[in-house]
């Protein structure tokens, strides 16, 4: 233990700032001895109190650039939140010579490039593990852990609000919009519940992952999203009867034509351990070329799980700086000049088997046609349900699993199909991923 404690700030007391708070006071005999160091708040910025977290005698500016500014503070810990305030609030804590943490996915993703380049400027860095999956360490596990493997692919469920909406979907075979209405009563879900249905959250950290992965700058603008509000009780019913788990993914992979960068529903093998991760859960799935596939899973979210993070975080800092020597390890893992300006690959090009659901008419000839359209795309049928019709009913729906085929070319095939009179409305469409490492 050295005499000199180390100085950080903590700028936010909401949910991630009280439980950083929390963690640092209650542990600190046990961070203090694996920093090397004891740990001092010696300020928290933060506009109005929380009266779930009393902070006793620590100093409090409702100014939170003040702790930017402030000489003493070495480490500053931005909790705050969001892609305005938060990044003045960095870009002037690097400024003022200051290391930073944060758990702002939003701010890494969409300016991380600069900020980092930033921080290199003034010969300090940035920290982030808490931005990605919580309390699960990905974050050093693909920067360190992971640095002899040239990672293939990986594949994440990295936001705990779709994963609770499709779990209990499909163990209680309720809707969309009834499940979501729960998860904002729970406090799983905000308000406005676009950024984690939407798939843009699970966006912001997919990016992040992408770029520690493959070596890249980050590229947030290129990363395809869509959301959950499109699935049904059907089609989680429909998935499981073909031996299939409808999970909300992330997903990158690096080929020889470019980098995928995409979110969306999935359907993955039932057997497959990522397809067992419900409720809230997080887990991500890395197959590198030397180690094979390595799944790490956890809580994604909460107080005290994204404090453990960002704690994590702060006692490197702590152990670095007690020795007088800041370790720094390029924020993406790789220097500024090495990282690859990989293409992303349009998602026209990515190639998925599929799933496919559609009302035909419950005549002869119509499953002819649509198969021949299908084989006219050079698209093969894998498995078929056909349900009898209903009473009364002429109609009968069409599940297909379909072989791998380009979405350009699914695009031009269904278009037809939903041409044809014999069939109504849309083809719902789901991608199928086998994550076999």
């Amino acid at each position: 233990m050295t005499s000199q404690a180390v100085k950080i700030g903590i700028c936010g007391l909401g949910t991630v700032g009280s439980g950083t708070f929390k963690v640092l006071r209650r542990n600190a005999e046990a961070i203090s001895a694996r920093a090397q160091a004891d740990i001092d708040i010696a300020l928290v910025g933060a506009r109005r109190d929380n009266p779930d977290c009393p902070l006793g005698d620590t100093p409090v500016s409702r100014d939170i650039f003040a702790v930017a500014r402030d000489p003493q503070v070495q480490v500053l810990v931005e909790l705050i939140g969001g892609t305005t305030v938060a990044k003045e609030l960095v870009e002037e804590a690097l400024a003022n010579g200051k290391h930073v943490v944060t758990a702002n996915k939003a701010l890494i993703a969409e300016f991380g490039n600069e900020l980092f380049a930033l921080a290199e400027q003034h010969g300090v860095v940035i920290r982030y593990e808490a931005a990605v999956a919580g309390g699960i360490p990905i974050i050093k596990a693909l920067r360190e852990g992971l640095a002899g493997n040239r990672v293939e692919w990986l594949a994440g469920i990295i936001n705990g609000t779709g994963n609770f909406i499709l779990s209990e979907m499909r163990d209680k075979g309720r809707d969309f919009a009834e499940v979501l209405t729960e998860a904002q009563a729970l406090g799983y879900a905000e308000a406005d519940p676009t950024f984690d249905v939407e798939g843009i959250d699970a966006a912001h950290k997919l990016v992040i992952l992408a770029s520690l992965a493959f070596g890249m700058p980050l590229q947030f603008s290129s990363v395809y999203t869509e959301g959950i509000a499109r699935v049904t009780p059907d089609d989680v019913e429909y998935a499981e009867e073909l031996g299939y788990r409808i999970k909300h993914l992330g997903v990158a992979k690096q080929g020889d034509e470019g980098v995928e960068l995409r979110v969306h529903p999935t359907l993955i093998p039932e057997a497959r351990l990522l397809a067992n991760v419900n409720g809230v859960k997080n887990a991500v799935l890395v197959e590198g070329d030397a180690v094979g596939p390595t799944l790490y899973y956890g809580a994604g979210a909460g107080a005290e799980p994204t404090a453990s993070a960002v704690v994590a975080d702060i006692v490197d800092l702590a152990r670095e700086l007690s020795a007088g020597q800041v370790c720094r390890v390029p924020a993406l893992g790789f220097a500024t000049a090495r990282l690859k300006d990989l293409p992303v690959l349009p998602m026209e090009a990515v190639v998925t088997p599929w799933y496919l659901r559609m009302e035909a008419e419950d005549k002869p000839g119509v499953l002819s046609s649509i198969t021949s359209i299908f084989s006219e795309h050079g698209i093969s049928i894998e498995a078929l349900i056909q349900k009898a019709p209903a009473a009364g009913e002429t109609r009968v729906p069409l599940i297909m699993l379909t072989n791998a085929a380009a979405q350009g070319n699914m695009d031009e095939a269904v278009a037809t199909i939903e041409a044809l009179d014999s069939v109504s409305g849309e083809v719902a469409r789901i991608r199928v991923e086998d994550l076999d490492g």
